[in-house]
């Protein structure tokens, strides 16, 4: 029986020209016309760059479905950091509530999308390994590309490798002849490790901007493999190695608020999916259901614990950097009003989280009041640590956490706040670069790493390199003296990595591997649960257009 997806021939085209990343996969070509040269080579790895930005069809579908698009949301809708606003038909909404199924387009679209990219990537293995080369820039990026989709599939597809190496992982495609059987986690990782070696090896800088891969880009994505690995010297090792005596400082944009629109060709950025206006696709781009301006959906907004740990220090700009809170119009900003998640509301029907409460405040002293139903409430001032202030009331005896603002634009109770981060390249709003790896996460690699260690102080120096970069003065610095009221240089890291890397599909994998609970009690139509890290829902389904013809096996609970 033929084997889908798995088993295909070298799928290239050209747009322009072979050094352009406007190339898109229109075209079956034989692989031996192709690689006669080094350019039949450089065409194959276009198309692979290609892949992740350009619309495919999946079982009859095409509409916005890309890649990078569908990556973006898988990996960080399920997680805490968002909050929908209403029950959808999009598939979105079954990955962010956990109601996964088999046959939804976007699960379908990355795996197999994932798995042409490997194929064309052994294609120019197989070729180019028999070469003599002295240039092997391309081998490089080949090896780069086949480790990246099978690491996208692994922690999609299966399970940590926290919880066990011998779990099922995904097929291990390292030729171009077909591959249906689920190798073990550890297995994976193994090879994803072998061929980043290489990568960087062969690499240097890249071949154009960061839309290719580079030396630094192969060692960058290496560190976080060996982060989910556990294997925390290597991590270490590894940025050491990328830095080569340079501070990670001189890494960083300094100009966080304008970097993301510029990710293409910033310093900063390791490896992106770069587009050009052409490739600007509206409300099917990637950040199109964070941002409702200039034509995104503008659906999905960041969760309050998300927007509580921005609001603790003004400065930050991160904030205002990655948040546009969307205020009523003529709103007056002398009035607040408070929003909180109703304690006794939980959803039905459309909505199945919990709705947000609207109450017009007025100040007493460092506190408020407001009136609901014939009763007086006070909203109490609490300080924490000394050093921000958290607001709370007993409302219908449960102790709520609340947030005071101006009048805000609402969708279906929820507090407009548009998201950022994911658009405004070349001054629209829903185009940018999706970067999917950057200096500011392997800084917070290694600072995981060292806190893993127990080597607090380089760890929180670590973070404090991210934190200065964002604007926040020194007295929001941390040190082993002063942890800001937390428990652990390790909590320390994970918040810092919560908000610097918000939206770039990080926390679900942060969470998970590191066997911690996903809390979404928050205001949102995503359920009010604890998500546990054994839940078999953290895994997507094997598409089901692959497992019926190939006999994959399919992961528990579908």
């Amino acid at each position: 029986m033929k084997k889908i997806f798995l088993s295909m021939t070298v799928v290239a085209g050209l747009l322009l020209s072979s050094c352009s990343l406007d190339f898109f996969p229109s075209d079956e070509l034989n692989s031996d016309a192709l690689l006669q040269d080094e350019a039949g080579a450089e065409y194959i790895m276009d198309g692979c760059y290609a892949m992740l930005k350009d619309e495919v069809e999946y079982i009859g579908y095409a509409s916005g479905n890309t890649y990078v698009r569908h990556y973006t949301q898988l990996a960080e809708f399920p997680a805490d950091n968002i909050c929908l606003s209403s029950k959808t038909e999009d598939p979105l909404y079954e990955s962010t509530a956990y109601m996964m199924t088999d046959n939804l387009k976007n699960v379908g679209t990355l795996w197999m999308l994932a798995y042409k990219v490997i194929y064309m990537s052994n294609t120019v293995i197989e070729t180019l390994e028999k070469k003599d080369l002295t240039d092997k820039q391309l081998l490089g990026e080949a090896y780069y590309m086949r480790a990246l989709m099978h690491l996208h599939m692994v922690t999609l597809y299966a399970k940590p490798y926290s919880q066990g190496t011998d779990n099922m992982g995904v097929p291990l495609m390292t030729s171009t002849a077909s591959a249906t059987t689920r190798e073990p986690i550890g297995k994976v990782y193994e090879q994803i490790v072998a061929d980043l070696k290489l990568a960087a090896q062969y690499m240097g800088k890249s071949r154009g901007n960061a839309g290719y891969p580079s030396h630094d880009a192969a060692l960058g994505l290496l560190s976080r493999v060996y982060l989910y690995m556990g294997m925390n010297n290597e991590v270490i090792s590894t940025v050491e190695e990328m830095l080569n005596g340079a501070t990670p400082e001189s890494k960083l944009d300094p100009d966080l608020a304008n970097y993301f629109a510029n990710a293409k060709t910033s310093s900063e950025t390791l490896f992106c999916v770069a587009h050009e206006l052409v490739d600007d696709r509206g409300q099917s781009s990637a950040g199109s259901m964070y941002n409702g301006d200039g034509g995104g959906w503008g659906e999905i907004y960041p969760s309050d614990p998300l927007l509580y740990l921005y609001e603790r220090y003004p400065s930050d700009v991160r904030y205002t950097a990655f948040i546009a809170p969307q205020y009523a119009n003529n709103a007056d900003p002398s009035k607040l009003l408070v929003y909180f998640p109703d304690p006794e509301t939980p959803g039905g029907g459309a909505q199945t989280g919990r709705s947000d409460l609207a109450f017009t405040v007025t100040p007493v002293g460092e506190n408020y009041t407001f009136t609901a139903d014939g009763k007086t409430y006070t909203i109490e001032k609490r300080t924490i640590n000394g050093e921000y202030s958290e607001y709370h009331v007993n409302y219908k005896g449960e102790d709520c956490l609340v947030r005071l603002t101006q009048q805000m634009q609402l969708r279906n109770t929820f507090p407009k706040y548009y998201v950022k981060k994911l658009g405004y390249q070349d001054g629209s709003p829903t185009l940018c670069s999706p970067v999917l790896s950057r200096w500011g996460e392997v800084i917070l690699n290694r600072a995981e790493a060292y806190a893993k260690l127990g080597q607090d102080q380089k760890a929180l120096d670590d973070v404090n390199v991210i934190r200065k970069r964002a604007g926040i003065p020194a007295e929001g610095m941390f040190s082993t003296t002063n942890m800001h009221g937390y428990a652990s240089a390790f909590d320390i890291v994970m918040d810092e990595r919560r908000m610097e890397l918000a939206f770039e599909g990080y926390r679900m994998f942060d969470v998970y591997r590191n066997n911690m609970d996903m809390d979404r009690r928050y205001p949102g139509a995503q359920p009010w649960a604890i998500v546990k890290p054994d839940y078999n829902h953290i895994q997507y389904p094997i598409p089901n257009a692959e497992w019926t013809v190939s006999g994959i096996q399919q992961n528990p609970g579908y």
